[in-house]
């Protein structure tokens, strides 16, 4: 966009907001962003793609700025390599544990560097419905939240929240603040059936009953069930781990928690706890023990770690387009089985000293790729608990694997359908033979070519495919992004500025 074309389209949004009445701290509150940040797209000093326009003529109403709210889809010119080097922004996962954990606090909690994707968006309209004060304090991306003295569950924003599979997490903070609550069903992938109940194991020592009837979770307290001995997980899940977390934390006593996730999310959630006053022993281990505070009101400060699955994507696009690239900031404790898997394979990086993150207890390094000659491992990949390799991690394989000399089994063990959306790749020149619904034998090397698709609706396959499109000779379209940008804020634009050429566009 031209200097003077966005002056004049600054002018537009200008003129509406004032129409409508609206501050620009207003305005920069319903798009979840600073008020420096509309400040400066006013006065036609900051590009905007047509999502954001999209969102700011629906913010203000605007017929002048409204480009219609249909889908986003992705133009990718293949074929290119990348150069450069690129920060791991913060986690995901982390975030909106933390998001959700900010509920057990009185106080205000100051959250660093938040990664501004949909999955939080959505998390920020639920509590903001009731009545959680969220500010973006700065274009950093710096959040802080503001709990009232009484929530108002029953304003609560059912259509954002069902778009999210985070709503689960609020059962733990929400037991010890409420006798009777109700909670649209979890949303998010489309991965398969994932039952509550493992949750239920995690949460029924504490009291919390759950009926689901009619899209929603009707949860009871029963304040006179504490726990009485050690609770077991039946899944070593991290959200199962998280709420079991959270529910201890304001538990007024100690609980033991085994068969617990130790991975990057649960650690990080761990590190906020202790800053509230709830002391964690056991942190990076699957045994846990909570010293709860019945209550808790303190003001605090804290910087999630940086995202081990963003690290292996950008990764991923550095292998499958035989790419130089370095890789600042990666957390290294949660990649270790990924690298060794990969040097197996023949890759050929650089690994800088470690250093720790803005958290003071995670441990990232900088890793530079080369373009390397990559064979099949002799043994099936596959994902495990952490230390294992993350089941997050296990989809990019599959697009290295199809640059690699040999054939690769890629075994998604635990959910029932994600492996299925890696044959997508086959609509690009790959040869990805579905075994059944979990394992996947993957045949290269493979040359991909441009084509027009639907995004997969899963998260991870996604990105997967945008990668492939980056390898792909030829122009490709991928169709209905929104489930990337639920995951990866501004994937695209952060990918060209290492020399890919993505465009984001709508059907107008």
């Amino acid at each position: 966009m031209s200097d003077d074309y966005l002056s004049r389209i600054g002018n537009l949004i200008r003129d509406a907001r004032k129409h409508r009445g609206w501050t620009q701290t207003q305005l920069a509150e319903v798009l979840n962003t600073s008020q420096s940040a509309v400040n400066r797209i006013e006065k036609g000093h900051q590009n905007l793609t047509l999502e954001m326009l999209a969102r700011i003529g629906e913010a203000l109403d605007s017929e002048i700025v409204s480009l219609g709210g249909g889908p986003v889809h992705l133009r990718v010119a293949g074929g290119r390599q990348l150069s450069g080097s690129i920060d791991v922004k913060s986690s995901k996962n982390a975030g909106v544990a933390l998001l959700c954990a900010s509920l057990l606090n009185k106080g205000r909690t100051t959250l660093r560097k938040v990664a501004r994707i949909e999955e939080v968006n959505r998390l920020l309209e639920v509590l903001n419905s009731i009545g959680v004060k969220t500010t973006w304090l700065n274009d950093a991306g710096d959040l802080e939240i503001v709990p009232p003295a009484r929530l108002d569950l029953s304003s609560m924003d059912a259509e954002a929240a069902g778009r999210t599979r985070s709503i689960i997490m609020f059962l733990g903070p929400l037991l010890h603040r409420e006798d009777s609550f109700e909670l649209p069903y979890a949303g998010g992938c489309d991965l398969g059936t994932r039952t509550v109940e493992p949750h239920m194991t995690a949460l029924r020592p504490f009291g919390l009953s759950v009926k689901a009837t009619g899209g929603v979770y009707h949860a009871l307290v029963n304040r006179t069930i504490a726990p009485g001995k050690p609770i077991v997980l039946t899944e070593r899940g991290d959200t199962v781990t998280e709420n079991a977390i959270m529910a201890a934390a304001r538990h007024d006593g100690v609980t033991v928690i085994r068969n617990a996730s130790p991975n990057y999310m649960v650690q990080d959630l761990c590190f906020y706890l202790d800053l509230l006053g709830v002391k964690i022993d056991g942190i990076g281990t699957t045994s846990l023990t909570v010293h709860g505070k019945a209550d808790i009101d303190v003001d605090v400060d804290y910087a999630p770690s940086e995202d081990p699955i963003e690290a292996m994507s950008l990764l991923t696009a550095a292998i499958v387009t035989k790419s130089e690239l370095t890789i600042r900031r990666a957390p290294v404790e949660f990649l270790e089985i990924e690298l060794a898997v990969l040097e197996e394979m023949g890759l050929d990086y650089d690994r800088s000293p470690e250093y720790l993150a803005e958290n003071g207890r995670t441990r990232l390094v900088d890793l530079t790729t080369r373009p390397s000659k990559l064979h099949a491992p002799i043994d099936k990949i596959h994902p495990m608990p952490f230390p294992g390799l993350n089941l997050d991690n296990l989809p990019f394989f599959a697009a290295i694997a199809a640059t690699a000399t040999g054939q690769t089994l890629i075994h998604d063990w635990v959910y029932e359908n994600r492996a299925i959306y890696l044959t997508d790749l086959n609509k690009l020149g790959g040869r990805v033979k579905l075994l059944d619904p979990h394992r996947v034998m993957v045949e290269g090397p493979t040359h991909f070519s441009g084509t027009e698709m639907m995004c997969p609706p899963a998260l991870r396959p996604a990105v997967v495919t945008l990668i492939a499109m980056m390898a792909a000779k030829g122009t490709s379209v991928l169709r209905s992004v929104y489930v990337i940008n639920r995951g990866y804020e501004d994937l695209a634009t952060r990918l060209n500025s290492l020399g890919a050429q993505i465009e984001t566009f709508r059907d107008i």
